[in-house]
């Protein structure tokens, strides 16, 4: 970890300062919409936005990076985003907040995908997973950060949104003064839905569900603290819950799901959200109730992004793990665009309650359907499966394929192994030897 700190620290700095902008932006949003008189599926409508640009992007980047190269792309898609973070407030209005975030979702995608590709440019196979694991830390220590920044006094309303526009600027300069552009880089042919989804039943339909409650509390949970009368400083302290939750419980279910049937710590840790959901819902407003549901929640629903990887790629090939990556990341992103949608639905149709109550039925189906697909065929032993790597919902495919890399070498590393071991145990067993 020390040597990928030393020759990446400019670009996982960058990274952070990248996301306490996104961060900020997303709550910001949230708490202004509601100062506006904005329904809750008007706002669903707006946060959905940047999922659907993101989805969009993950699409066209590469072949933006193929014909410009990745400074000119990184550099372009940063200016578009300091651009829209301070022309939010010049235009306080649903539709155009929507089209706006749509420019979001794609530029930060886009940028994404370019520094990721530096950071796997920048690794070696020797210390690939922890380049990610400290990515994924500062990510989630950055949309952390940002929610102190929601403090800040704005009596102009424009203060709040400059200071993003002005972090994502400056975040800029320590990634391009300290790296050289990497060679244009091909895409992965994707598998067909079809048949991920003949691989790998639980991959496909628990990316699509985990990808309407990561959306449901990237996007929505400053809208329904609004809805439900929060003060700006327990929005702040909500929303991060979420993430401090997050950051806690990945490496220990990590390692969990390295030594168990990864469909039976998916059914458990899922029930878990699934039940703070249901407690928030009946909580009437505790402020305590909703923090401890928060950080449950986003305990369980972000390594479960990462576990529901590490399940799929149990029962793929090693020389197509990385080609199943984008379906996973397509079929995610579309459970991200519905996610916000339904969401607003279910808060004008049930009251700010409506919100846990999505999550708790995303939650709880995800928990019902593990279950089922475990008397539908045998688990893979603990020597066969490939091995858990952390990877954070808000990474770009680029993050994904990484996360795809590395197990892969972990499955080649174990293979390896286990045909020396069979080749030391026949010398040993060979007559006069």
């Amino acid at each position: 970890m020390r040597e990928v700190l030393r020759n990446s620290w400019a670009l996982l700095l960058g990274i952070m300062l990248l996301m306490v902008g996104n961060g900020l932006q997303g709550s910001l949003l949230g708490v202004r919409g509601g100062q506006a008189g904005f329904s809750a599926l008007s706002m669903s409508l707006v946060m959905s936005g940047y999922f659907a640009g993101f989805l969009v992007a993950s699409r066209m980047t590469p072949g933006m990076i193929r014909r410009v190269g990745h400074v000119r792309v990184f550099a372009a898609l940063g200016s578009f985003i300091s651009a829209v973070l301070i022309l939010y407030p010049a235009f306080p209005h649903p539709a155009v907040w929507m089209v706006e975030r749509m420019i979001i979702g794609f530029c930060f995608c886009g940028v994404y995908v370019t520094a990721e590709s530096w950071l796997n440019n920048a690794s070696t196979n020797e210390n690939r997973g922890q380049a990610l694991s400290a990515y994924m830390i500062v990510q989630m220590v950055g949309i952390i950060s940002a929610q102190a920044i929601l403090l800040i006094p704005d009596p102009s309303g424009f203060l709040l949104f400059v200071i993003p526009s002005v972090l994502v600027s400056i975040a800029f300069a320590p990634i391009l003064l300290s790296i050289s552009p990497t060679p244009a880089f091909d895409s992965t042919k994707p598998m067909s839905l079809r048949e991920l989804y003949r691989v790998s039943p639980l991959g496909v339909t628990g990316m699509f569900l985990l990808g309407g409650v990561f959306s449901a509390q990237f996007g929505m949970a400053a809208v329904y603290g609004s809805e439900a009368g929060l003060r700006l400083g327990e929005i702040s302290i909500f929303v991060a819950s979420f993430y401090v939750g997050a950051l806690i419980t990945q490496y220990p279910l990590g390692w969990l799901s390295d030594r168990m049937d990864r469909r039976q710590l998916v059914a458990m840790v899922a029930a878990v959200g699934g039940i703070a959901a249901v407690v928030a819902v009946t909580a009437g407003g505790n402020f305590p109730v909703l923090l401890a549901a928060a950080f449950l929640i986003g305990g369980a629903s972000n390594p479960l992004y990462s576990l529901i990887i590490a399940h799929t790629n149990d029962f793929l090939k090693s020389e197509n793990m990385a080609s199943a990556s984008a379906g996973l990341l397509f079929i995610n992103g579309c459970g991200a665009i519905a996610g916000p949608i339904i969401t607003g639905y279910m808060m004008e149709l049930m009251g700010p309650g409506g919100y846990f109550v999505l999550i708790a039925v995303l939650m709880l189906g995800l928990t019902a359907y593990a279950g089922w697909r475990m008397t539908r065929r045998a688990a893979p032993s603990v020597e066969e499966t490939s091995s858990y790597t952390p990877v954070a919902p808000t990474g770009s495919p680029v993050a994904l394929e990484v996360a795809q890399e590395v197990a892969i070498e972990a499955a080649e590393s174990a293979a390896e192994a286990a045909e020396a071991a069979a080749e030391a145990e026949n010398t040993r067993a060979q007559p006069g030897q």
